[in-house]
């Protein structure tokens, strides 16, 4: 079938990509993990939930829209990129507002000017051509890899540069700013059609129809993917944050990068078959057996060789990661699993099934964070992560057969 062959060629180029990026990362890392303190990646940590948070709660859809657009993409990148930059400015201006109250909520004072240089994130990014979703949507996977790769490798040296000469936490959101006007320019330079300063009403009418259901979908996959960096930077400090944010990032990194790259690839080729239930079917059954051949081994491997992998990667002073570690693992492992589902959920354009499962898993981790978290700190809230997404499951298979039907 030739969406095998697309799958495979697009897995081949984005694969390549996240194989690529995540050595970059590694080094990126390890050099950092060896210049700076814990504590100094948690008050990183709480400038990028708040970013995160206003991203996710002004998400418009813009990118999933256009995918699954069937008719050519013109027509919609004008009025994509004024809403962008619209939304662009209004997180950095919510940033800069809300800045001291995050301080205060997490008491953490040394995390204000990290929380405010942030804020020029966000209006950058706004910029972003939106023409940049065309490789993904006509599956030209080979250009997206080296766009990426160019804006990933600038962010990460920018970082490092700047963290050897200032020591301090800054030099991360340096790179992420530097990443944000690479990919502004670029995407400009490189991408077909530009877009111009044009508004059609109906077209914002559109996006802002199809996205309200992203909208809600993202802050819940925000409540539930960051929840547990809340809780632990409010209630433990800033310190445990930055262990458990390393651990949560070497936990995740050789497992859901897997279900990452086929969520991406497939998302395109789940769209153009999406009017064909068997051929559709068929795709996710191999997509999850083969996401399942690939997470399982690495995670398996992760966690017999995390003291090793931590000792040598990181240094001794990361040690306190090793059981919550071994824990998000497991975590994991169960989102990979259950990624592909959610992708066909989008290619249908059932939005609100994706929201309503995220709902659920956002009340399983309410409920379950806080009594693991007394009894067993850190290694507690990975447990908790783990029963939220075991929630969610029964409700994932559910909305799969109502589609197959």
């Amino acid at each position: 079938m030739s969406y095998v062959r697309e799958t495979a060629r697009g897995f081949g180029w984005m694969g390549g990509f996240r194989v690529a990026s995540r050595l970059v990362a590694l080094l990126r890392t390890v050099i950092l993990a060896r210049i700076l303190l814990p504590a100094q990646f948690g008050l990183y940590g709480i400038a990028t939930l708040v970013l995160a948070f206003l991203e996710v709660f002004t998400e418009t859809g813009i990118n999933v829209f256009l995918i699954q657009q069937k008719e050519n993409l013109e027509k919609y990148i004008d009025t994509a990129w004024l809403v962008s930059i619209a939304r662009g400015f209004l997180i950095a201006l919510l940033i800069l507002v809300c800045a001291p109250l995050v301080v205060r909520f997490f008491n953490a004072p040394g995390a204000l000017n990290l929380v405010l240089l942030i804020s020029l994130v966000s209006a950058i990014r706004g910029f972003i051509s939106p023409a940049r979703v065309k490789f993904q949507k006509e599956l030209e996977f080979g250009k997206e890899f080296w766009i990426r790769m160019a804006i990933f490798t600038f962010d990460s040296a920018v970082a490092i540069v700047v963290a050897l000469t200032t020591r301090t936490p800054a030099s991360l959101v340096w790179g992420l700013i530097a990443g944000s006007v690479l990919e502004v320019i670029l995407t400009h330079a490189l991408i077909r059609p530009r877009p111009k300063l044009a508004f059609e009403s109906e077209t914002f009418k559109k996006i802002v129809s199809r996205g309200k259901w992203l909208t809600g979908a993202g802050i819940f996959e925000y409540l539930f993917r960051q929840g547990d960096d809340i809780v632990v930077g409010r209630f433990l400090g800033e310190t445990s944050l930055g262990f458990y944010q390393m651990a949560y990032k070497v936990a995740t990194l050789p497992v859901t990068e897997v279900a990452d790259v086929f969520g991406k690839v497939t998302l395109p080729i789940y769209a153009k078959i999406s009017e064909s239930k068997k051929e559709l079917k068929d795709a996710l059954v191999k997509t999850t057996l083969a996401t399942a051949a690939l997470v399982l081994p690495g995670g398996l491997v992760l966690v017999i060789f995390t003291k090793l992998a931590v000792t040598i990667v990181l240094g001794e002073v990361w040690l306190p990661i090793v059981p919550v570690l071994k824990v998000l693992v497991i975590y994991a492992i169960t989102r990979a699993l259950v990624n592909p589902a959610r992708t066909v959920f989008l290619a249908v354009k059932k939005q609100e099934y994706l929201t309503t499962v995220t709902f659920v898993s956002i009340v399983a981790l309410a409920v379950a964070i806080f009594p693991l978290a007394r009894l067993y700190g850190l290694v507690g809230i990975g447990l908790a992560t783990i029963i939220a997404s075991l929630a969610s499951v029964p409700l994932v298979v559910y909305y799969t057969v109502k589609i197959f039907k």
